[in-house]
């Protein structure tokens, strides 16, 4: 798959599952021992698993956006898979630590979210830092030969 492609199909997932999160009902309660939050509106576990909320919700909606805008341009979907290996790398990180796997409570990122984000961190990173299609990038000046 070339990178900008991967922007578009990362862009759209991320604006479905965005979407998804407010559709009453896709998100059961959450678990009686998932941590408070301080911002509650929304919250739940999307499909029964991804805890969300409001905040989680309008978050993947702006990688969605930013996905599918960047997908124009090699450079714009690349700079866009490497910010998505980064925030979801962090991300993923975050939630393995109790004190912050509510983002300071205001966006849950633990249980289900913690493996998801580590996949979506993987692949945005091959498709950011390893990914090099020639086709794809059209020289800023031409070739000197």
């Amino acid at each position: 798959m070339k990178t900008r492609y991967f922007a578009l199909v990362y862009g759209i997932v991320f604006a479905v599952v965005g979407v998804a999160g407010f559709i009453s009902g896709l998100v059961t309660s959450p678990y009686p021992d998932d941590p408070a939050l301080a911002v509650d509106a929304g919250h739940g576990r999307l499909f029964g698993l991804f805890p969300v909320n409001i905040l989680h919700n309008l978050f993947h909606l702006l990688f969605g956006i930013w996905g599918i805008l960047a997908y124009r341009t090699f450079l714009a979907a690349r700079m866009y898979a490497r910010s998505v290996a980064v925030v979801y790398g962090v991300l993923t990180i975050m939630g393995l630590i109790p004190l912050l796997n509510t983002t300071f409570g205001l966006i849950p990122i633990h249980s289900h979210d913690i493996w998801l984000h580590l996949l979506l961190a993987a692949v945005a990173a091959y498709f950011g830092f390893a990914e090099v299609d020639r086709s794809e990038h059209t020289p800023t000046r031409p070739e000197v030969r």
